[in-house]
């Protein structure tokens, strides 16, 4: 995946992912409404942002390998969190860029009001591209 930065070489916290990317031809996974939600469907970790983070992309790759990608795959992510205040923002989003580790997809991170579950803060989808064979 080729990437395309633009406003500069970093994001918060230097996070670095960047505001484009172009990926090579292949099968293309789109997930939505990734939530941090156990296998009993409870939530994980209430009033825990970063937890739920983390649990948010634990799902992603569960999903993704279901797919047949992985997180290395993701173009595109996006992240949202129902707090008040950027700094929970920030707490997210460094949860997500831990878990990417060194791949820097195309990202967005944005504060929303409420998300679908009871007592949940994170919600994360991606569109993941898995170059043909």
């Amino acid at each position: 995946m080729s990437q395309i930065r633009v406003n500069g070489s970093q994001s918060l916290h230097d996070g670095g992912f960047s505001y484009s990317a172009i990926a090579a031809p292949g099968s293309t996974v789109f997930t939505a409404g990734i939530a941090p939600l156990d296998a009993a469907g409870a939530t994980i970790a209430p009033g825990d942002v970063q937890a739920q983070a983390r649990a948010c992309m634990d799902n992603l790759a569960t999903v993704l390998s279901e797919a047949g990608a992985s997180l290395a795959d993701v173009a595109k992510v996006t992240v949202f969190v129902a707090e008040g205040l950027q700094a929970d923002l920030s707490v997210a989003w460094d949860a997500v860029v831990a878990a990417f580790g060194d791949h820097r997809p195309a990202a967005s991170l944005l504060g929303v009001t409420v998300l679908a579950h009871d007592e949940q803060l994170v919600e994360i989808e991606a569109i993941a591209v898995v170059a043909a064979p």
